[in-house]
């Protein structure tokens, strides 16, 4: 019996929903401890702060010509399924590395930017492939959903990772095994997450000439355009987010001297709470719209970098990292929302690659500024702290400049901030548990 196309797109989401999590366990054992991987293989403050910014400059810059490849292959799915599998291989020579010779900590960086080239490369034509498959006014929710049960994969992977380097924390050598250990599981994962992608219905894609247009072209208009300002605003977000986020792992492993599985919980905290948060905000997406999202997460996500300076006791980094999830889950869906939201499915593809390119720029250009004030520190306290400072206000002025310029394009529901607010909070996990618990308490009572 031949399947029906809408019957062809249910599955395909189901799929959809196993690549990424399988996915995500490659994300929880792989890239969540190549910096700490690069400490093990005596990487400098600079170099480690590189591999946390370097690989995903390279992977936003590549993403210039995948449209290109999707017009030479004719198909999103095959152009995804290519960049898949060459970045999965990339797993090979990270876990040889101990036989590349000297400079081991270069070849690290050089094999994952490899790694983030072709896992990047795909993205455009990934967003694309599923903009057609997410119904509009669901996308919200689907990807709150999904990406709730790929974090909470991630999570559980991430502290099984971070208990393996534990138990193999005595010497190099064992070290060595136990990074050889998370590493292979991932590259294991991601052969699933590879398999399911194989599975999914590609909705036909016709490629449209006439839309296409430069990268220059792009540019000249960004400032008059929704999307465009949107681009500008994420780029300088970055830039920001990035004179910090490439240090944290060195903060914690080499100022605070953290041991792996103490660093592994406070970095997985994070992961979870955004993760199970992520469906709460993609319901406020779908109900009040992106851009109210866009803007309350806007300004509670810069305050997190400044929590980090407050205290270094590992309790009070835990209470960051839940504020953090928090708030990066409504920036991310709602910054993930609003690119469906502001482009069509023609334009799209190359709409988010150009995005990507400036995003790269501005990974690298934040990492590098991050690196100089570290290194060449001229305050009487942590070089660290200072870039925490920096890159808060930079995140206060981008959301305070931007956020007034951006636009709202379907009809949602009004809502004040402080009520949107509320909405969140009330909807979260942890509430909806408690309110539970309390009532059937009250049930039980009556």
């Amino acid at each position: 019996m031949t399947e029906t196309i809408h019957e062809k797109v249910k599955k395909s989401l189901r799929y959809s929903v196993l690549d990424g999590t399988f996915n995500a366990i490659k994300v929880g054992f792989g890239e969540s401890f190549f910096q700490a991987f690069a400490t093990l293989l005596k990487a400098s403050d600079f170099q480690v702060g590189l591999i946390g910014s370097l690989p995903q400059a390279v992977g936003s810059v590549v993403q210039l010509w995948s449209q290109k490849f999707i017009d030479l292959f004719d198909s999103r799915k095959k152009f995804v399924l290519i960049g898949v599998f060459l970045e999965l291989l990339m797993y090979i020579p990270i876990m040889l590395i101990y036989f590349f010779g000297t400079f081991k900590a270069v070849y690290l960086i050089i094999f994952t930017c490899l790694y983030w080239a072709f896992g990047s490369i795909a993205i455009p034509a990934w967003s694309s492939w599923m903009g057609d498959l997410v119904p509009e006014h669901h996308r919200g929710r689907y990807f709150g959903m999904r990406n709730k049960i790929c974090g909470l994969a991630s999570f559980f992977a991430m502290l099984l990772g971070g208990y393996v380097l534990q138990l193999f924390a005595d010497g190099f050598v064992m070290r060595y095994a136990g990074f050889c250990s998370i590493f292979l599981l991932a590259f294991i994962s991601r052969i699933i997450s590879w398999f399911y992608l194989t599975k999914k219905y590609e909705p036909e894609y016709s490629i449209f000439p006439t839309l296409e247009f430069s990268f220059i072209d792009f540019l000249k208009k960004a400032k008059f355009r929704n999307y465009g300002l949107f681009v500008i605003y994420n780029a300088v977000m970055n830039f920001a987010v990035y004179i910090a986020a490439p240090y944290i792992a060195g903060y914690m492993l080499y100022e605070l001297k953290m041991g792996y599985l103490d660093f592994t919980i406070v970095t997985a905290t994070a992961v979870l709470v955004k993760y199970l948060m992520m469906p709460v905000w993609g319901k406020a997406c779908d109900r009040y719209g992106t851009r109210k999202v866009l803007a309350l997460a806007g300004f509670l996500m810069p305050l997190v970098i400044l929590l980090w300076t407050f205290s270094t006791n590992f309790w009070w980094l835990i209470f960051v990292q839940i504020y953090s999830g928090f708030a990066w889950a409504g920036f991310e869906i709602a910054s993930f929302s609003f690119v469906f939201d502001t482009t069509t499915t023609q334009k799209r593809a190359l709409c988010v690659a150009y995005a990507n390119v400036l995003n790269g720029v501005a990974f690298i250009l934040g990492a590098l500024s991050g690196g100089i004030f570290i290194k060449y520190n001229i305050f009487p306290f942590s070089g660290y702290l200072f870039v925490f400072g920096l890159s808060m206000i930079i995140r206060y002025a981008a959301s305070i400049f931007f956020i007034p310029k951006l636009k709202e394009v379907r009809n949602v529901h009004h809502i004040s901030y402080q009520g949107l607010l509320m909405y969140i909070i009330e909807a979260s996990p942890t509430v909806g548990f408690f309110h539970h618990i309390t009532s059937f308490r009250q049930k039980k009572r009556g």
